[in-house]
């Protein structure tokens, strides 16, 4: 299903084109994907973004079945051209497919946000080996897979292009998220050097404990009791970040894993 969005506002054809970013993971309406989404848009991005109703309904904040389409209506408000498309990301086939039709709807991709993820909790003695292999094939084979793609299509001006992986430190109680979470890395990282040629920058994102509703109030107390400025995460913090990244300002970070969690040791 593809959700489309087109400017409430015509633009007058005399301002400069508005560069394209593809932001994966997008399906919640209180999400850092979502977050990053919207802020893109009001910077002067167009944006397409990538949800997967099964995994947000099997998870315990449950689907939200208009997020998309609302998604899609605040990007045209402030004035992008926005499309989004439902991707299992776990299917091998799923990254070219989605750059396929992203470049029918929207054009070429100038900046690549990696916000999805399969996260369910399991640790050492518990996680099965199906789960394992799910969280590796999403968080770790589809980021490769959909920067192969991003590189292969790339043709914008040397230095324009963006690539950025959000990460996590967790993996005690975790392991599956965890671990593929740092290989997410390195093949983020590994961008940096491998598509030097195409001027191309790649950095991670940690973004530490941000709350999108998912902490428990006890939770909740532990992560500002440990954070030295007094309070969780919010999904604008990750946003504010991710936007200067892919903006000319941000242009000289490059094959950085950036914390940006409040000051968490």
């Amino acid at each position: 299903m593809t959700h489309r969005a087109r400017p409430t506002v015509p633009p007058d054809g005399t301002g400069p084109h508005r560069p394209l970013a593809l932001v994966t993971g997008a399906g919640r309406s209180v999400g850092i994907a979502t977050t990053i989404a919207v802020d893109l848009a009001r910077d002067g991005w167009d944006v397409a973004f990538t949800y997967w109703s099964a995994y947000d309904a099997r998870m315990p904040w449950g689907m939200e079945k208009e997020a998309p389409a609302e998604l899609s209506r605040r990007l045209g408000e402030v004035g992008a051209r926005a499309c989004g498309i439902e991707a299992d990301l776990s299917d091998p086939r799923a990254p070219s497919r989605l750059f396929d039709a992203v470049e029918r709807e929207l054009g070429m991709v100038t900046a690549l946000v990696m916000g999805h993820c399969e996260s369910v909790d399991s640790g050492l003695l518990d996680t099965t080996v199906d789960s394992f292999d799910r969280h590796v094939a999403v968080n770790a084979r589809a980021v490769w897979l959909l920067i192969r793609e991003f590189a292969l299509r790339f043709t914008g001006p040397h230095g324009s292009g963006r690539i950025v992986g959000l990460t996590s430190d967790h993996t005690v109680g975790n392991l599956p998220y965890g671990a593929s979470k740092g290989a997410m890395d390195r093949i983020t990282l590994a961008a940096a050097q491998e598509l030097a040629h195409l001027g191309v920058s790649a950095n991670v994102i940690n973004p530490g404990a941000i709350d999108t509703g998912w902490m428990s109030e006890q939770l909740r107390g532990d992560v500002v009791h440990q954070t030295p400025l007094g309070r969780t995460g919010r999904p604008q913090d990750c946003a504010n970040l991710v936007t200067f990244l892919l903006s000319p300002r941000g242009g000289w970070i490059n094959g950085q894993l950036l914390s940006s969690n409040g000051g968490v040791g």
